[in-house]
């Protein structure tokens, strides 16, 4: 690759350097990759410039057939492959004169579910989509016969694919991992993507693709919702919180490489154990967990961080961050699974019983919280010795907090079940070793701080995971509601979250796995069962 630049009126320009036939066609069928059904390229240049190779390389990557001759469609003007990922139709638009014959030629219906490669295709604007893939190949006849200049642009929401697949390219040929074998790994509910890489000489390393958080709608205060909740905007917050991490001696990835402006970061590979051994709580992994936490807890550490030339301010995990996310519950859960609708006087009497029980705990001393450590995000590193056993990843998200909000996290996992003698014992051994290390240790506004967290995050995960059903398409996560309601209602027990527990119970009992029907509405305020 030689270089990028481009006009700010014009998507961003992507100029590659072919100086033979055969990288033309690798070219070509790294783009294949990541076109879709839908997809239109379309190929400009000079005659015999080299659009027949690139559109032949792009079909045989995309029909997976390495061999196939796809000549150019000159005089039968449309050439249609089945591929496994749907159609691919081949035109070439050199000898039309208008849109009119393209209707003549059934072009609409060919173009359903298909990828469309278009050579010439300038001579029908009519005929170009708003989002498409321009490829324009051109001859340098100063660096030999056969070296063409390849500018590729993405056009409209092709744009955001195309630069990260180039970019993906270009940081592993930087990082010498341009040959690794490349394996999806199933991702969560969020917007990263990640691979596995393998070399040959057995090293591995992932690729997280975290690409700059789009701005959702306005939600108040002038800022969408993952503002006002402190979640990172882009990957400078996972690369701060990496180094940040391994400065203070912990198990954070090693950063091989990384580009900021395409959201992509080539980290270490902690492989694939975790604190759960078969599924199930590892007792003495979760101790070592348990000792991370009282040695973070107990350290004086920074809220701004270097990256590179500049420096990352974790943001402070605030009472609006922490009611915008319980309000989920509000919009999500509870009409699409507890089937009811909260009044507004009674949504405001919520948040105002948030604010109130919240107020306290967030004077006190707060600590880096990593928002979530629990056992997906908790490699188990058997050859190191201590709490550095424990891997840490998935703490982009990280906030100035409470410290009881991790622990909650660790302890009342969302996804496995915990045995309450075991989180009981957990928890216990947390405060013990808190209290002997700092005598002004408080373990009775802990354990009440530790029941405000668990009821936050319960209720937060409530609305997201009817979120992720209802808006994404998502549904396997309803099957661990059952889970989050009994550690909702565990945590409401708390003698100091006693008017929530009655809020619960008058507006939304069925988190609390309670029926609607038949319940008696109370005063939330009120002493009176």
């Amino acid at each position: 690759m030689a270089d990028r630049a481009g006009e700010a009126h014009e998507p961003k320009l992507w100029r590659l350097e072919a100086p033979d036939e055969a990288s033309m066609l690798g070219f070509a069928a790294a783009q294949a990759a990541w076109l879709e059904p839908g997809d239109f390229v379309a190929l400009s240049g000079d005659l015999g410039a080299g659009k027949t190779t690139f559109a032949r390389g792009l079909i045989r990557a995309l029909v997976e057939a390495p061999s196939l001759e796809a000549p150019s469609p000159t005089f039968t003007l449309m050439q249609i492959y089945d591929a496994p990922r749907g159609p691919v139709v081949h035109a070439d638009f050199y000898r039309l004169r208008s849109a009119l014959e393209l209707d003549n030629l059934g072009w609409d219906e060919a173009l359903t579910g298909a990828i469309a490669i278009v050579e010439w295709a300038e001579r029908i604007p009519a005929a170009l989509p708003a989002d498409r893939l321009d490829a324009t190949i051109r001859f340098d006849p100063t660096r030999g016969p056969d070296f063409r200049i390849l500018e590729l642009r993405g056009r409209g929401t092709v744009g955001r694919r195309l630069s990260r697949a180039l970019g993906v390219g270009a940081l592993l040929k930087q990082a010498g991992w341009e040959d690794a074998r490349r394996e999806f790994l199933q991702g969560d509910a969020s917007i990263r993507a990640y691979e596995r890489l393998a070399r040959a000489d057995g090293g591995s390393a992932i690729l997280m693709i975290s690409p700059p958080r789009p701005d959702g709608p306005i939600l108040r205060y002038g800022k969408p919702y993952a503002a006002i909740a402190r979640l990172s905007p882009d990957i400078r917050a996972f690369i701060a919180m990496a180094e940040g991490l391994r400065s203070q001696g912990y198990s954070a990835p090693k950063l091989i490489a990384s580009s900021i402006e395409e959201g992509l970061a080539l980290i270490e590979d902690f492989g694939t154990e975790t604190i759960l051994e078969d599924g199930v709580p590892n007792g003495a992994r979760y101790v070592e967990a348990i000792a991370l936490l009282v040695d973070l807890h107990g350290r004086e550490l920074p809220d701004v961080l270097p990256v590179g030339a500049e420096v990352y301010k974790l943001p402070t995990y605030d009472i609006e961050a922490m009611q915008v996310e319980v309000e989920l519950a509000l919009d999500w859960y509870a009409p699409a699974v507890a089937r009811v609708a909260v009044p507004s006087g009674a949504r405001m009497q919520f948040l105002a019983l948030w604010r109130e029980l919240l107020s306290p705990i967030l004077s006190q001393r707060t600590t880096w919280t990593l928002r979530d450590y629990h056992s997906p995000n908790l490699h188990w590193l058997a050859e190191r010795e201590g709490f550095a056993r424990i891997g840490l990843i998935d703490f982009q998200d990280a906030v100035i907090g409470p410290p009881a909000y991790d622990l909650a996290s660790l302890l009342q996992d969302a996804r496995i079940d915990l045995p309450d003698d075991l989180e009981m014992r957990l928890a216990a051994l947390y405060v013990r070793r808190r209290s002997s290390a700092d005598p002004g240790f408080d373990a009775e506004s802990f354990a009440a701080a530790y029941a405000a967290m668990g009821a936050q995050r319960a209720t937060k995960i409530l609305g997201i995971f009817a979120r992720l059903d209802k808006r994404d398409g998502k549904p396997q996560y309803l099957r661990h509601l059952p889970r989050i309601e009994r550690y909702l209602a565990k945590n409401l027990a708390h003698p100091l979250l006693r008017p929530l527990a009655l809020w619960y119970q008058n507006h939304l009992p069925r988190a609390l796995g309670q029926p609607l029907e038949g319940r008696t509405p109370q005063d939330p305020r009120s002493d009176r069962p």
